[in-house]
């Protein structure tokens, strides 16, 4: 963590990975106005707290800003899937839409490190990001496998698409069951948060919607299970 609103800028623009930033309530001023623009810039997420939230972090001289810096170095997409093509690779991603529980996010990074998913992508805002509990939960997939972290996941997914992959959405409002559609090439799978899955506004632009079938009187899957099903699908078809 950074403290100061001054150190706070020093280490954005000297490049740290910045998953957050914090600010109290009441802060204004100049300098504040300057943190702002910067975080602007470099698109990072920055939430109003009340102060004494800050200060259950940590009673140093915060000035009211605290930053959590990022455990890992987060990918660009647009550099990834160029890449994947050049090695001659049958890209695989997988995109998480506000998935927020750490524990399940490790859980999902641990099985596609297993079954070689070539990056997860997920939004800069509403969703985890990755940090001690997600890389400890993971396994230390989270230290090789790429994690995009996009300030747009509906520009993502049009990149995606736009860049010849396949992306498919496992919803309950689907149609037709996951066996049932061709995971062959390259393709992108969405998957939304437990309690209420896969965005409107991601589900209309996705190339197809999928189910995974329930018999029981639960309402879900949990999200790291149904994650493991639809990776493992890609690969039984490969």
């Amino acid at each position: 963590m950074i403290f100061g609103i001054r150190a706070v800028i020093e280490a954005v623009e000297a490049g740290k990975d910045i998953d957050k930033v914090m600010v109290k309530r009441e802060l204004s001023g100049e300098l504040f106005r300057e943190l702002q623009d910067v975080l602007r810039r470099y698109e990072i997420p920055m939430q109003k707290v009340p102060v004494e939230r800050i200060d259950r972090i940590t009673r140093k001289n915060h000035q009211g800003v605290i930053a959590f810096t990022s455990a890992v170095t987060y990918q660009k997409l647009e550099q990834i899937v160029p890449f994947l093509y050049e090695q001659g690779k049958n890209p695989f991603i997988l995109v998480l839409d506000g998935i927020t529980d750490v524990r399940n996010f490790g859980a999902i990074a641990r099985t596609c490190e297993v079954a070689g998913v070539d990056a997860i992508v997920i939004p800069s805002r509403g969703s985890v990001s990755v940090n001690a509990d997600a890389i400890k939960t993971s396994a230390g997939a989270l230290h090789t496998l790429p994690v995009c972290r996009e300030n747009s996941l509906k520009e993502a997914i049009v990149f995606l698409k736009n860049s010849g992959i396949k992306v498919v959405a496992a919803s309950e409002k689907a149609a037709h069951n996951y066996t049932e559609t061709d995971l062959k090439d390259p393709v992108a799978i969405v998957m939304g948060s437990e309690d209420e899955g896969v965005s409107t506004d991601i589900l209309r632009i996705c190339d197809e919607l999928v189910r995974i079938p329930q018999f029981g009187s639960i309402q879900s899957l949990n999200v790291s299970v149904a994650a493991g099903v639809m990776i493992y699908e890609v690969i039984r078809q490969r």
